[in-house]
């Protein structure tokens, strides 16, 4: 008694602006607190061991739950949500769904008994809290919801991850010039789409909503990196340009050479010459209207005396 009178001399001292430093005040006063009856005590430490101080006295309780009566034995200074805690272990009734009544009066879990009067062979009324019970399961098949979407979402992650690798495979390789068949890239690109179409069914709130919508975000960002790549695929290379106008230009000149005809060998022919001078002949006119045309009928008449002194042909006949 004389040690609580000096502790509160002290604390009062220490309000109305005694000796002790600003800070040594404030720990003070941090360490009193008001009970619902109005006294200042010193406030009580819960994580503290009670090494060295006296240990609180233990109380019997008579809880009636239905029409069956237990008896407890807690401590003291236990709150009412130590005695939930105690009570779910003989009632199988969940602490949350635990409604504790003392003198027609609910308790809240963190109420100590010693503060709200609770003494030795005090009677407690246990009743179930419907109310609590059904805001129980609601929580419970929230969480159980959310861990499925957040499961789904990992899963749907892990196969972005995969596929993310090909995409940077594939774009180092586009980068370089070195040509990929569409097929590969369209492939990658259904995958893709086939991801966003599961992130699209998950319903999620909270935490894995956030999660689902930056895997969205994700998935799209590679799908227009692939149709990117789609399209820088597909244009000729710098070297197929240079080829390909290469051809164009030979293709004309091995049709004009076709339709051409074969040119004459100049070598092989005799060079014609233009001249305006004129050769001169020497023959006589009158001789030629003079002379009778003895030449024809001389001929044929020595035809004919040649065809008549030949012999007639002999032929060999065999007599039978």
């Amino acid at each position: 008694m004389i040690r609580t009178k000096a502790k509160s001399s002290a604390k009062f001292a220490a309000m109305n602006g005694g000796g002790g430093s600003p800070a040594a005040k404030v720990v003070e006063v941090e360490n009193w607190e008001v009970r619902p009856g109005g006294m200042l005590v010193q406030k009580r430490n819960l994580d503290s061991d009670g090494g060295g101080s006296i240990p609180a006295p233990t109380i019997r309780i008579r809880v009636k739950y239905g029409s069956a009566y237990h008896e407890v034995l807690i401590g003291s200074q236990a709150s009412f949500g130590e005695l939930k805690k105690l009570l779910s272990e003989r009632t199988g009734l969940h602490p949350m769904d635990q409604k504790l009544l003392f003198k027609d009066k609910e308790k809240e879990s963190g109420a100590f008994l010693d503060t709200s009067g609770v003494k030795d062979r005090s009677k407690i009324v246990l009743v179930e809290d419907p109310t609590a019970q059904a805001k129980r399961f609601i929580e419970m098949r929230r969480n159980a919801k959310m861990e499925r979407a957040s499961k789904s979402i990992s899963e749907v992650s892990l196969e972005v991850d995969k596929l993310a690798g090909q995409v940077k495979l594939l774009e180092s390789l586009i980068s370089k010039g070195t040509k990929v068949a569409e097929k590969e890239v369209l492939n990658l690109i259904e995958l893709l789409m086939t991801q966003l179409i599961k992130l699209d069914g998950i319903i999620a709130d909270g935490d894995a909503k956030q999660q689902r919508r930056l895997q969205v975000k994700r998935v799209q960002k590679y799908v227009e990196t692939l149709d990117v790549l789609k399209i820088r695929n597909a244009m000729p290379s710098p070297n197929e340009k240079i080829r390909k106008q290469q051809e164009q230009q030979q293709q004309p000149q091995q049709k004009q050479q076709q339709q051409q005809p074969p040119k004459q060998n100049l070598h092989t022919q005799a060079p014609v010459i233009v001249t305006t001078q004129w050769e001169k002949f020497d023959f006589d006119i009158d001789s030629i209207f003079s002379t009778p045309p003895t030449s024809a009928t001389s001929t044929a008449t020595s035809a004919s005396s040649t065809a008549s002194a030949a012999p007639p042909p002999r032929f060999a006949w065999e007599l039978f």
